[in-house]
């Protein structure tokens, strides 16, 4: 739906902006054909561990990534062809700007994959991990002890299953809830891209983590995705500049609420801290692999899919974002700020106060669907007792699952 379309049926403060919300639309519009989440993504994992394995962990592995489907110079030209500087809202004219930057900055990334040009694009798209941020995680490793190895697991379509029963939880308190869920042969993570739940054929998910992936997923990034569609401003659906780090952190906050976020999961993602941090001091993959193992004792499968992530197109730093992520989570609640807010589309913490001025105008509405996590039994426990100040190592709560 264009921004044209959806003006006729709201406010006057909503009419007003038509000429700035087709601008929005285009913007999505050309993120959209960029599709920086799939395009980073390596097509051959599967097979690629598999080679690993049977070579005793001696070879690094050969990453495919999917051709790109669009012209850099000519994404470019339509790009910085918008009238932005038309833009009369003085806080439009400000995001639509930084908005400009954010997909320039995607479109050379996408170009620079597999060169050593590419972590610098990384690093603009995401920062990069300062002290504090890889003490926490230092800290995290130390104080967690090593998990052995669960071995109870799901299926990609036994998760697929669940996946739709839990679609169909949202669809019977919001019938119009989209349900798309599609398992997929050239991917190796779960993940959500525009609004689609996307599982690898070969995937293999711990039993335990199935509830804790499906409110991460579905309960935070598919929800706030339908919210920021039904909102006139569809940059909400593909994330303002810098989103991602919020999305992330506040899809953890759902696992802890949940209960899911247990010991393996936190040193998860404080050895991704540490694996970024080792892959920009210089360390290759098989080097950031065996550290995981015998520094921090992950599990061998679980270095492996750390590591990649890690290495993919030249040197990636976004997983360094869960754990900042949901760091200043944290740190948002124990100011007293609402979760709420946060639940309207997709956005970083930092522009909170511009989605506010929008619903205080008029131009945004309150968000549609309410996540379930946030009604779970304990949920709201667990947040009162967040809002006292808590750092991410208070969330680990002992050996059982918290």
């Amino acid at each position: 739906m264009n921004a044209a379309g959806y003006v006729g049926g709201m406010t006057s403060a909503t009419q007003q902006l038509a000429p700035a919300l087709e601008i929005d639309a285009r913007l999505t519009e050309i993120e959209r054909s960029l599709n920086l989440l799939l395009n980073n993504t390596p097509v051959n994992a599967a097979e690629a561990w598999t080679d690993f394995e049977r070579g005793d962990f001696g070879a690094a592995p050969t990453l495919r990534l999917r051709p790109l489907e669009f012209e850099p110079d000519l994404v470019r030209r339509e790009l910085y062809g918008l009238e932005i500087e038309n833009v009369a809202d003085p806080a439009l004219h400000t995001l639509f700007r930084a908005k400009r930057d954010e997909i320039a900055r995607q479109i050379t990334a996408l170009e620079d994959r597999d060169t050593s040009r590419f972590v610098y694009g990384s690093l603009q798209l995401y920062g990069g991990v300062a002290p504090p941020l890889a003490s926490a995680a230092e800290e995290l490793l130390e104080t967690i002890p090593a998990q052995a190895p669960n071995n109870r697991s799901v299926t990609a379509g036994a998760f697929a299953e669940a996946a739709r029963e839990e679609f169909e939880r949202y669809r019977a308190v919001y019938p119009d809830f989209p349900a798309h869920i599609e398992v997929r042969d050239d991917i190796s993570e779960l993940m959500v891209s525009f609004g689609r739940l996307l599982i690898p054929e070969s995937a293999t998910i711990r039993a335990d983590r199935v509830e804790p992936l499906l409110h991460h997923e579905v309960g935070t990034h598919v929800v706030t995705y339908q919210n920021g569609a039904r909102q006139p401003l569809t940059l909400l659906t593909i994330g303002l500049p810098g989103y991602d780090e919020t999305q992330e952190g506040l899809a953890v906050l759902a696992e802890y609420l949940t209960g899911g976020l247990d010991p393996r999961r936190l040193r998860v993602l404080a050895a991704r801290v540490v694996a970024v941090g080792k892959m920009l001091d210089g360390a290759e993959f098989l080097e950031i692999f065996e550290s995981l193992r015998a520094d921090h004792r992950i599990p061998t499968r679980t270095a492996w899919s750390i590591a990649i992530r890690v290495v993919v197109g030249g040197g990636s730093v976004k997983d360094a974002i869960y754990l900042r992520g949901i760091t200043r989570i944290l740190e948002s609640l124990a100011e007293g700020s609402s979760l709420d807010v946060l639940f309207v589309g997709k956005f970083a913490l930092d522009h909170i106060p511009l989605i506010q001025d929008l619903l205080d105008r008029e131009v945004l509405e309150a968000p549609w669907v309410r996540p379930r996590w946030l009604d779970v039994p304990g949920a709201q426990e667990r947040l009162d007792r967040l809002r006292k100040g808590a750092s991410v190592t208070d969330l680990y709560e002992g050996d059982v699952i918290a």
